[in-house]
C-alpha cells in the first residue's frame, strides 16, 4: 500500500478492545502509518495514538488541551451545518462526504458542492464516498487534500 495511507479504527457496534488496538498500534508504527481511533479522544490520547477521529454524528466538543503534541483532529461532515460544528470541535482535516454516489445514501455532492463546501472550512479536507477506476481522476480537478476509501483500495490494490 501506498506510504501515505493512515489507518483510522472504528467500531460503533462494540465496545473498543483495547488490546487489539493496541496490536494494530504497533502494525501501524512497523508500517510508519499514522494510526486513528473513532469517537473516542480519551482513550487515543490515553493509548497514545497520532490522533481522533470525530464522525458527523458526534457533537461533543473536544478539551483544547487535546489540541496539542502533535495530536490531530480529524471530522466529518456532510453539509454546511456539521462544517460549522467540527471547527468548533477544531478539526483539522476534513472528510467531506459523500463526492459521488454510494449505496447507503440518495444524495451525493460531486465536485462543484464539494468545492463549495471545501471553501467553508479553510483547513485540509479530504474527500470521501463511491470513489472507482472511472471517477478517481475528478480528486485532482477539486479543492481537496487527498481522498479516504475503503472499496477503492481494496479493489485496485492502491500501492504508488
Amino acid at each position: 500500500m501506498d506510504k501515505n495511507i493512515h489507518i483510522i479504527y472504528r467500531n460503533y457496534n462494540r465496545k473498543y478492545n483495547t488490546k487489539e488496538i493496541i496490536e494494530i498500534k504497533k502494525i501501524c508504527k512497523l508500517k510508519n502509518r499514522k494510526f486513528f481511533l473513532a469517537n473516542d479522544h480519551k482513550l487515543a490520547k490515553y493509548l497514545n495514538l497520532d490522533g481522533v477521529y470525530i464522525p458527523s454524528f458526534n457533537k461533543k466538543l473536544i478539551p483544547n488541551t487535546y489540541r496539542k503534541n502533535k495530536f490531530y483532529i480529524l471530522g466529518s461532515a456532510h453539509n454546511l451545518k456539521e462544517i460549522l460544528e467540527k471547527k468548533k470541535q477544531g478539526v483539522e482535516y476534513l472528510f467531506i462526504s459523500p463526492l459521488f454516489k454510494i449505496k447507503k445514501r440518495n444524495y451525493f455532492l460531486g465536485p462543484t458542492k464539494y468545492n463549495i463546501l471545501a471553501n467553508h472550512f479553510h483547513k485540509r479536507t479530504i474527500a470521501l464516498g463511491g470513489l472507482n477506476n472511472k471517477n478517481i481522476s475528478t480528486v485532482n480537478k477539486i479543492n481537496c487534500f487527498g481522498f479516504a476509501s475503503i472499496s477503492y483500495i481494496e479493489k485496485y490494490k492502491i500501492n504508488g
